[in-house]
C-alpha cells in the first residue's frame, strides 16, 4: 500500500480563478443539515448575491496563516488543509475541510488575521464573501446570525477533539483510530449499518505529524486495521467498518 493516495499535479501557490457555476445554492447536492449552506431559501438567495463563486486547482493556496482576513470562504466542493505554522519544514495540519464548512470566520468576525493556513487538496469551488458583506448580511437575517454561532462552536469542539487525540491517546493505534473517526463524522457519510467512508486525502507522512509518530508506524497501524477488518482502502476511498472497534481502543 502506498503511503499516498491521492496524487495531483503540484500548483504552488496559485491564485483562484473566477468561474460561474450554473446552478445556484438551493440546487446543490453537496448542502447537508447544520452546514451554512444549509440555511432557509430567502436567506440563502441573499448569501448567493453577497458572494461570487472561485475555482481552485489542487495543491494551490488560498490564504496564509497571519494575513489580513478581508474575506471568508464556504466551500461548494473538494478539500482543503489547514496547518499552523509559519516556518516552512515545521506546521502542523489542523483538519481537513470539505464541503460546507466556512473558512475564516472567527478571523473575519474579530476583524483579525488568519489563524491558520489553507491549501487545497483537490480541485476546489468556493464562495467567497468580503468581510464587510458578509457583516451586512448577518446583520439581515437572525437565522445566519445563530447559523455563524453553530459554526463557530464547531471549531472550538474541532480544535478539542485536536487537542485531545495528541495528549489523551496513549497508543499509536489510539491517536490514529481517534483521527479516523474524526474524518469520518468532518468529511465523511455514514453508510448502511453504521459503516462511514470518506476520501483518504492526505499522505501517511501527514497523518503521522497529525498522530505524533513516524510514516512507518502509520503505514504498519493502518495494515493491522485493514487485517483485522475494521477499514478497507479502495479507490482512494477508506471505508470504517466497525467504528465501534476504533471507539473502544481510544
Amino acid at each position: 500500500m502506498t503511503d499516498r493516495v491521492i496524487t495531483a499535479e503540484a500548483h504552488p501557490r496559485q491564485k483562484p480563478s473566477a468561474r460561474q457555476v450554473p446552478a445556484g445554492c438551493a440546487a446543490c447536492s453537496n448542502r447537508r443539515p447544520g452546514w451554512f449552506c444549509s440555511l432557509g431559501s430567502a436567506v440563502l438567495a441573499d448569501l448567493e448575491l453577497a458572494t461570487s463563486t472561485i475555482s481552485l486547482p489542487a495543491q494551490a493556496s488560498l490564504f496564509t496563516e497571519g494575513e489580513e482576513a478581508r474575506c471568508l470562504f464556504l466551500i461548494c466542493s473538494g478539500y482543503l488543509k489547514l496547518t499552523a505554522g509559519r516556518i516552512e519544514d515545521r506546521h502542523m495540519i489542523v483538519r481537513v475541510a470539505g464541503p460546507g464548512s466556512m473558512l475564516g470566520l472567527y478571523a473575519v468576525l474579530s476583524h483579525g488575521v488568519y489563524e491558520v493556513s489553507a491549501e487545497s487538496l483537490t480541485p476546489a469551488q468556493l464562495r467567497p464573501v468580503e468581510r464587510e458583506r458578509f457583516l451586512g448580511f448577518l446583520r439581515s437575517h437572525k437565522e445566519a446570525q445563530l447559523r455563524a454561532v453553530q459554526c463557530i462552536c464547531q471549531e472550538y469542539r474541532f480544535a478539542l477533539q485536536d487537542a485531545c487525540r495528541i495528549a489523551l491517546s496513549e497508543t499509536v493505534a489510539a491517536r490514529l483510530g481517534r483521527l479516523l473517526l474524526e474524518l469520518s463524522h468532518q468529511i465523511g457519510e455514514q453508510l448502511s449499518g453504521g459503516e462511514f467512508r470518506f476520501p483518504l486525502l492526505l499522505t501517511h507522512e501527514e497523518m503521522a505529524s497529525m498522530t505524533c509518530t513516524t510514516r512507518e508506524t502509520v503505514t504498519r497501524t493502518l495494515g493491522q486495521f485493514r487485517k483485522d477488518g475494521w477499514i478497507s482502502i479502495e479507490d482512494a476511498l477508506i471505508t470504517v467498518h466497525h467504528p465501534d472497534r476504533l471507539q473502544a481502543i481510544l
